[in-house]
């Protein structure tokens, strides 16, 4: 679906382009920069000028240094594949933006990319869960819950195997992901009848595995220690069936021995903080050891031991959900006692082997249910006491292994033995709970596909941890792991899709895409062509680490110094090689080295001290199955040897292949042979080659699924290395010096992330490639009558024209037909030999517009079912009421015999013979019925057995099937093994003969030199002793020989100096060759590093070109869409003038026949008119005819015929007023109908104008709109000539200056010798080639532009759409000037258009509340039909199978046949073989040929009852499946009325909600109303505070100026007004009451006011009256009263804070006395 923009958007997106916005590449990142055009600068090759937006900088870096930067709309994309312009840096942009706005997940093609958070996201709810469920990718944003979801769908339409792999680094969150990964299948696919796998269970299971399979280390806190598949089989209704897990690659060894500041597995911990006395008690854990030699010691926190006891807990409840028993939960808990206790005591480390501390060893001993003796013996002698524990097998070695000798074996040191009893005790341990856990997992149902989840530990790299030691050989074989899973993903992206390509003859260049190198893991597990061989005569081959490990564990002395040396002779840097060439690099320290992992770019340092002694056999470790298997403790014994005999594991490696699926039984097999064939038959039991072993047959377990790829990348690490320390590969930019930000923040408030490390991920991982390969590519495929079945709905006139059923003679040609009609984009399909291809996105597209058809085919289905279902309905209604009146017809005639005597004679006797007649039946029905129930009785007990002997003969079978395979594969190897052999000793022989052939040609070479030698001895021997004669025949020989000997010494010395001379020529002409060499050598490099750069520079520019292609695609895709469009308004506009031009014509045609009905109306209005001038003239006539009646009545004196004669005039006269008035309403009625034919013809009029006027407004919208739309393309066109007329001026420019720095080259190359002029003629040749194929591609892309001729084509196009404009806006206005001539007859019509306006709106908002319902329940339809189409291809599948299993029951039956005619033939032969004298030994033979045949016979006949048990069952099926989709019709109905129940309560809700809304608006009113009256009672609440202040003010004046005139007259006068002011307070107290702290403090001193009114009011006057002084009266105890008693101080503290405050605003004592000695004065 093409997504329109604004043309806000459009111009938004020109202006960055034009910017030429660009990426500029360091160290720390990258920065966002506007490159300077090159044009108008002066700059060396290979240089650019940028410019940084952040501050302006401008900078002269490396065109190398540069990526293009995407516009900001591309900045949170969903899918990575779909930015425009795909490198490094706008990748890594998206990401940290995505990552800002806590957007965790990512499309990168077709896989998925996570960032793990540093806190546990809310996004993983199961709200979110149901979000997802039944979606497809398309329609779903990128989460981990997408990739299941996808692989669910793709299971359930494709029935093919799913396998969803995680890929990354450890603490990733890789676990995290797959956990959610499960949760989401269980929670949405959902389990059977049975719950086999449900959330609580996997819950249980995730419990368990992290409490025995993890342990915190210094990347992780719970890092998993093992690799898991967790599978899960479906039934046919999309339902979990059973599960199982398989695990491979347990760290065992981490229980004895680990790293440096590591813990051992979590249980450990959880155990020892059990609070259970108990079983502390029970497993001797109330006193712990000071000391563990294995380092197991409890935690040292309270709050960790509280936590690991809570985790106890746990553990105990999820085994009790997974149905472990509690006799089975203690023997896993003894077992992990007594490994405790056996590093609680210790081993010796010199002299003789035993355990350091005895205590200790003899709890181990007790819990393991053994003597002290029996486990010494089985840790340090190996061996075991008694006969019958050297028979037992370990059920984690497998049959193969159980028979150990007790040779020599490696001498291993106590601490060694005791390590590998402890590490075997484990592994039987956690294959025993891996076991137990597949056995609540597993079920007998019938299971049709499966999907598989692999989680393997991560890439380990101690050094990202911050630790500095090197990684071991545990860590090694995880990271060899995950390098096998990229692998596998590089050859489902690249490999596969190419071979796909080449087999279909599609042609795509891939250029840009550079080969995976797989280095890393062929330096650890590549192995020789002679490996069945043990010999060490192919010691140059290469081998990998594993296979030398073998080899050198078998070499006495042999050391990893050797072993490291042999390996760095593999695969070490050789001479000649770059630097970052070589997977492996040596280190600084001792015996380590560096290995390249994810393409060299995480460089891990590993320790290899002490692998030699790992890859040696232990016997301690295989000793403790047996030592577990004799055990005294029943719970323990029970449980191992019930397991010895089963093969559930495959030579101490993978454990859990039990399984009662046959999909389980299947994955077995796989594994099963991946171990048993060729190579591995033989090096199964080596420790080394297991661990391939185990890693291929992971990878060949999901090979056979179809593959999804969840990769997870670490956002942020500390310590990352990056590159290795010894040499960097890592190309380091010239800007690297610059003082440059770290990259472009991303917006303010989010969160940030580490550029180098996600740098480093993604290029280890080569998403981009395989993002490119997406995108150039044809990702989606399908075969063509595949395709064709499922998209011919697109295409309704091909099915019309071919007929529904035709046969298709050429799939190809169908196809091309309907991709034809389909109209799509030339270059989103591409057809293949068998199949049709096609662009990312494109398929979806096809996927949506079919679903859109079959809804519309759905709705008319659904309709023509509805009108059927009503018309039966209707029928039935019928039937109904003909049976009602049937009945009242009864009923009447039953009324009118019911009281005759016969009738009540019938129908007492009738009863009575029924009842007779139904007591017979029913004791026949009883009968039948205890008959019937017996035989159904003993059929089910027959098919239970049946059923039971079916299920133990198929396991049987299984297992006798599985030894078979094991037996033949054996054997294979075992042939193959003795070929090889005899090739070897066949060479071998060869070479001897070869040997003995020169030999004796030396040999008789050596005899005549002797011969020589000896002569010449002896003839020196005569010349010294004189022998010789002396005669002359001596002499001339003598003379001979003399002169001889001259002769051959001067020819010496000629030769000697010739020699000499000749090399002294040789070695001048050496060094000049030499230094001319040297010169060649250094022209060559630098020749050579041009051509790296060129070849750089031709990939990023392909890599342009092709991004550019794509877009350039994407908006040809777009062209189409619009044009699509255009070529569909040019119809529309067709149709919409044509329709026009006929309502013009109708237009006309009612003005005439208006005309002629006005014409007419006005006639008989006319006519009216005389009528009703007639019918007054009558009227008038009546009344005089009245009035003369009248007279005539009055005048008695006439006669009757007169009488008469007037009576029938009158008579005549009302006769004829009839007629007239019946004639004139036959005129009013004629009248009434024109008007209201007038009155519609005017309102389709009016209604004709409007939608015409509405019409051609929309038109010229619509016009307007594809004017402008066909300008801007004809500027875009424009513009993007002038861009590829640039490119290829540029394009052209680059090309003279390659071929420039060619002919130099070749100048430079006729200077030299004519092996390296060969060697550049092929350089020249390739870049030759390149430059042609660049060309080429400039030259298409200049084909495919635009010409001026299509400019000038669309040019007339839009002068042609104008006039026609024009032509209709003339037109408009002509129609206008003729409607405004009715615009006066419609005034009255426009009040009733506006009401039926409102109830169309109306009835329009109902129609799309009625129109969403239908959708809803079309969608449930369509799930329904999908399920029914489901079930009807089941069905036939199902059928299809029972035909195949009759015709093979038909088989054997024949066989059966056959079998027992040879068996009579062969019991006849030995009837006749006994009656003669025949060896006794063919008899016997013959007796056991026959004894197989009749085994044979019952196993058939066994079969055959299966086959038939299996019918049957399908039958069943197809029962239950129809009985399903009945209960799915009435679900269906019932949820219709569920939905309309649902919809009443919701309106009723709503008219709840907003009568509440009314009340909590009155409530809210009345609650401001109040807080308003509040505000003001406070207001005056204050005011009257501030009165009663002022006026205790005025008091304490009043008090202090009583005392002077305490002796006047006015003395009353002042008690009352001081009284009145006291009353007028208790007035407003009465008023205010309960106030503050103030109100108290008032009424304190109102209080003390009283008193002092009561005290002093009557001896006041007294005193006066007696002596006229103030003696008597006593103010001085007032104020002592006033004043602070100490008395009340020791009473009364509380008031101790008041009267301070009184005293203050009173009298003290001192002024007081003052004043009373001034009065007395």
């Amino acid at each position: 679906m093409v997504i329109a923009k604004t043309e806000e958007q459009i111009a938004a997106e020109e202006a960055w382009y034009e910017t030429e916005k660009v990426w500029l590449v360091h160290k720390d990142g990258f920065s966002l920069a506007s490159q300077l055009k090159s044009e108008e600068l002066s700059l060396p090759e290979g240089k650019v000028r940028v410019k940084l937006d952040h501050d302006g900088a401008i900078l002269d870096v490396d065109e190398d240094d540069i990526e293009k930067a995407n516009a900001p709309s591309c900045d949170r994309l969903e899918d990575l594949a779909s930015l425009v312009y795909l490198n490094e840096s706008s990748v890594l942009h998206t990401l940290r933006q995505r990552y800002g706005a806590s957007l965790l997940h990512t499309y990168a093609g077709p896989s998925l990319l996570v960032l793990s958070p540093r806190g546990a996201p809310a996004v993983y709810s199961e709200k979110v869960m149901h979000m997802f469920k039944g979606c497809r990718r398309e329609d779903m944003a990128p989460h981990i819950y997408a990739v299941a979801q996808t692989a669910y769908w793709a299971m359930l339409m494709s029935r093919q195997d799913q396998s969803i792999v995680l890929l990354g680094s450890s603490g990733s969150g890789k676990t995290t992901s797959f956990q959610h990964l499960v949760q989401y299948l269980a929670t949405i696919a959902g389990t059977s009848g049975s719950k086999v796998f449900s959330v609580e269970k996997w819950q249980a299971l995730y419990t368990i595995l992290e409490a025995f399979g993890n342990s915190p280390t210094i990347m992780n806190g719970s890092a998993t220690r093992f690799s898991q598949i967790l599978s899960l089989d479906f039934d046919q209704a999309g339902q979990v069936a059973s599960a199982s897990i398989q695990t491979m690659l347990l760290e065992k060894l981490r229980v004895a021995r680990r790293p440096a500041s590591e813990a051992t597995f979590n249980v450990f911990y959880y155990l020892l903080a059990c609070g259970d006395s108990t079983l502390r008690t029970e497993l001797h854990l109330n006193h712990l050891a000071e000391n563990n030699v294995f380092g197991i010691v409890p935690l040292a926190k309270p709050e960790e031991k509280q936590k690991a006891a809570q985790q106890f807990s746990k553990l105990q409840a999820a085994m009790k959900v997974l149905a472990i028993s509690p006799e089975e939960q203690k023997a896993c808990w003894l077992i992990l006692a007594s490994i405790y206790h056996l590093g609680a005591a210790g081993a010796t480390k010199a002299g003789r082997k035993q355990f350091a501390r005895h205590e200790w060893a003899q709890k181990a001993a007790y819990l393991l249910g053994c003597s002290l003796e029996e486990l010494s013996s089985a840790i340090f002698k190996h061996q075991l006491k008694g006969g019958t524990l050297q028979r037992s097998t370990s059920f984690r070695q497998g049959p193969e292994e159980s028979g150990l000798g007790e040779g020599p074996g490696p001498k291993l040191s106590a601490m060694e033995c005791l390590e590998g009893m402890a590490s075997g005790l484990y592994s039987e341990l956690f294959t025993l709970l891996i076991s137990l856990v597949n056995r609540a997992l597993k079920s007998s149902q019938h299971s049709l596909c499966s999907m598989m989840i692999v989680d393997t530990p991560g890439f380990q790299n101690p050094e990202r941890g911050g630790s500095a030691r090197g990684a071991s050989f545990e860590e090694l074989c995880h990271n060899y792991a995950q390098d096998r899973l990229q692998r596998l993903f590089h050859e489902r992206t690249f490999l596969q899709e190419l071979e796909r390509y080449k087999e279909e003859n599609i042609e795509l260049a891939f250029d840009d895409l550079e080969p995976a190198a797989d280095d890393s893991v062929a330096a650890v597990d590549q192995s020789s062509h002679q490996s069945l061989v043990r010999s060490l005569a192919h010691a140059d081959e290469a081998r990998g680490l594993l296979w030398l490990l073998e080899e050198e564990a078998l070499v006495p002395g042999a050391t990893e110094d050797a072993l490291l040396d042999r390996l760095f002779s593999y695969y070490g840097p050789q001479e000649g090689d770059k630097k970052g060439q070589s997977p492996l690099l040596r280190s600084s320290k001792p015996r380590h080295f560096l290995l390249g992992h994810s393409h060299g770019t995480n460089w891990v340092e590993y320790n290899a001290t002490g692998w030699l002694n790992y890859t040696k056999q232990n016997p301690a470790t295989q000793y403790a199955s047996r030592l577990l298997q004799d055990s005294q403790k029943k719970m323990i014994s029970n449980l191992f040897l019930g397991r010895a005999g089963s093969a559930t594991v495959l030579s101490g490696s993978i454990a859990g292949l039990e399984g009662g699926s046959q999909l389980a039984l299947r994955r077995a097999t796989s594994m099963r042979k991946t171990f048993t064939t060729g190579m591995a038959a033989v090096k199964k039991k080596s420790l080394c080659i297991q661990i391939k072993l185990q890693v291929d047959a992971l990878i060949d377990t999901i090979k056979r699924s179809k593959m999804h790829f969840v990769h997870c990348f670490l956002p942020v690490a500390e310590g990352w290395p990056g590159e290795p320390r010894a040499a960097s590969s890592r190309r380091v930019s010239s800007s690297s010096e610059l003082d440059l930000p770290p990259g472009d923040p991303c917006e303010a408030g989010l969160l940030q992330l580490d550029v180098s490390l996600l740098r480093a991920q993604l290029r280890g991982s080569r998403l981009l490639d395989a993002m490119r390969m997406y995108r150039q590519g044809y990702p989606d495929h399908m075969v063509f009558s595949e395709f064709r079945r499922r998209f011919d709905v697109l295409a309704p006139h091909l099915t019309k024209k071919h007929g529904r059923n035709y046969i298709v003679v050429d799939e190809k040609r169908a196809v091309e037909e309907l991709l034809e009609s389909l109209d799509l984009e030339k270059s989103s399909c591409c057809m293949g030999l068998s199949r049709v291809f096609f662009r990312a996105g494109t398929l979806a597209r096809l996927e949506e517009q079919r679903d859109e058809q079959t809804s519309r085919h759905l709705t008319l289905f659904q309709a023509a079912c509805r009108g059927y279902l009503a018309r039966q309905h209707f029928k039935k209604r019928k039937i109904q009421d003909l049976a009602i009146r049937c009945v009242q017809k009864n009923i009447k005639k039953n009324k009118g015999v019911k009281d005759w005597p016969w009738w009540k004679l019938f129908t007492t006797v009738r009863p009575l013979i029924q009842v007779q007649l139904s007591e017979e039946q029913i004791r026949n029905k009883d009968e039948e019925i205890q008959q019937l129930r017996s035989k159904l009785e003993k059929v089910e007990k027959e098919r239970n057995e049946l059923r039971l002997n079916s299920d133990r003969l198929e396991s049987r079978i299984s297992e006798l099937t599985s030894e078979l395979t094991d037996e033949r594969n054996t054997g294979e190897s075992a042939s193959q093994l003795l070929d090889a052999e005899t090739a070897e000793r066949l060479r071998a022989e060869k070479e001897m003969k070869e040997l003995q052939t020169q030999y004796d040609a030396l040999k008789k070479q050596m005899e005549v030199m002797e011969m020589e030698v000896m002569e010449a001895r002896l003839i020196r021997a005569a010349e010294v002793n004189g022998e010789v004669d002396d005669d002359d025949a001596g002499g001339e020989w003598r003379l001979k020989y003399e002169r001889a000997v001259r002769e051959v010494d001067f020819t010496k010395k000629r030769l000697q100096q010739e020699l000499e001379d000749k090399m002294e020529v040789e070695q001048q002409s050496r060094r000049q060759l030499e230094r001319r060499l040297g010169d060649l050598q250094a022209d060559s490099d630098e020749s050579q590093r041009a051509l790296q750069q060129l070849k750089k520079k031709c990939q990023r520019l392909t890599a342009e070109l092709q991004d550019t292609k794509l877009h350039l695609e994407g908006q040809q895709v777009r062209n189409h869409e619009l044009e699509k469009k255009q070529r569909r308004f040019d119809n529309e506009l067709s149709q919409a003038q044509e329709e026009t031009q006929r309502e013009k014509l109708q237009r006309e045609k009612l003005q005439r026949e208006k005309d002629m009905l006005l014409a007419e109306a006005f006639s008989l209005k006319q006519q009216l008119e005389e009528k009703d001038m007639d019918i007054a003239g009558f009227t008038q006539k009546v009344v005089s005819l009245e009035a003369e009646l009248q007279d005539i009545s009055s005048q008695e004196s006439k006669d009757e015929a007169s009488l008469a004669k007037v009576k029938k005039q009158l008579r005549d006269l009302e006769a004829k007023v009839k007629d007239q008035e019946e004639e004139l309403d036959e005129q009013a009625g004629s009248i009434q109908m024109l008007e209201q034919a007038k009155l519609r013809l005017e309102m389709e009029m009016e209604r004709m104008r409007q939608t015409h006027s509405k019409e051609m407004e929309s038109r010229d919208e619509e016009v307007e709109e594809a004017r402008q739309s066909c300008q801007k393309k004809l500027k875009q066109m424009e513009v993007q000539l002038e861009e590829e007329y640039e490119d290829k001026q540029k394009a052209l420019r680059e090309k003279r200056e390659l071929e420039g720095k060619l002919s130099t080259l070749s100048d430079q190359v006729n200077q030299r010798d004519f092996e390296s002029e060969k060697r550049l003629r092929k350089d020249l040749k390739r870049t030759k080639a390149l430059l042609a194929d660049a060309q080429i591609m400039l030259d298409h892309l200049k084909n495919n532009a635009p010409s001026k001729r299509e400019i000038a084509q669309l040019k007339n196009q839009l002068e042609e759409s104008e006039f026609t404009c024009a032509a209709a806006v003339k037109a408009r206005k002509a129609m206008e000037v003729e409607i405004e001539d009715l615009h006066l007859q419609i005034d009255d019509i426009t009040k009733a258009k506006t009401a039926l306006e409102e109830q169309l709106s109306r009835l329009q908002r109902e129609k799309n509340e009625i129109q969403n319902r239908l959708e809803e329940d079309q969608e449930d339809m369509n799930e329904l039909m999908k399920k029914h189409k489901a079930a009807v291809a089941q069905s036939s599948r199902d059928m299809a199978q029972m035909n195949d299993l009759q015709a093979q029951l038909e088989e054997s039956n024949k066989e059966k046949q056959e079998l027992q005619e040879k068996l009579q033939a062969l019991q006849s032969q030995v009837e006749f073989l006994e009656q003669s004298m025949v060896d006794k030994s063919l008899v016997s033979r013959q007796e056991a040929k026959i004894r197989e045949l009749e085994t044979r016979l019952e196993f058939e006949k066994t079969q055959a009852k299966r086959l038939e048990g299996l019918a049957n069952r399908l039958k069943e099926n197809m029962e239950k499946l129809t009985e399903e989709r009945d209960q799915r019709a009435a679900a269906e109905n019932r949820e219709k009325e569920q939905n309309k129940r649902l919809q009443r309560q919701l309106r009723d809700t709503k008219e709840e909600m907003g009568e509440l809304a009314r009340k909590e608006a009155e409530a809210s009113r009345k609650k401001h109303e109040l807080e308003m009256d509040l505000e003001s009672l406070e207001a005056a609440n204050q005011s009257l505070q501030a009165d009663l202040k002022l006026a205790f003010k005025r008091i304490g004046d009043l008090q202090a100026a009583i005392e002077d005139e305490m002796e006047s007259d006015e003395n009353e006068d002042l008690i009352n007004s001081l009284q009145d002011m006291v009353t007028k307070y208790q007035k407003r107290k009465n008023k205010l009451e309960g106030d503050s702290d103030v109100d108290s403090e008032l009424e304190d001193r109102v209080d003390g006011v009283k008193s002092w009114l009561s005290k002093n009011k009557g001896p006041s006057s007294k005193a006066a009256s007696d002596d006229g002084s103030l003696k008597s009266s006593s103010p001085t105890s007032h104020w002592k009263s006033l004043a602070p008693d100490p008395s009340d101080d020791e009473q009364d503290p509380v008031d101790s804070t008041s009267r301070p405050r009184f005293s203050h605003n009173g009298l003290s004592d001192s002024d007081t006395e003052a004043k009373l000695t001034e009065t007395n004065a």
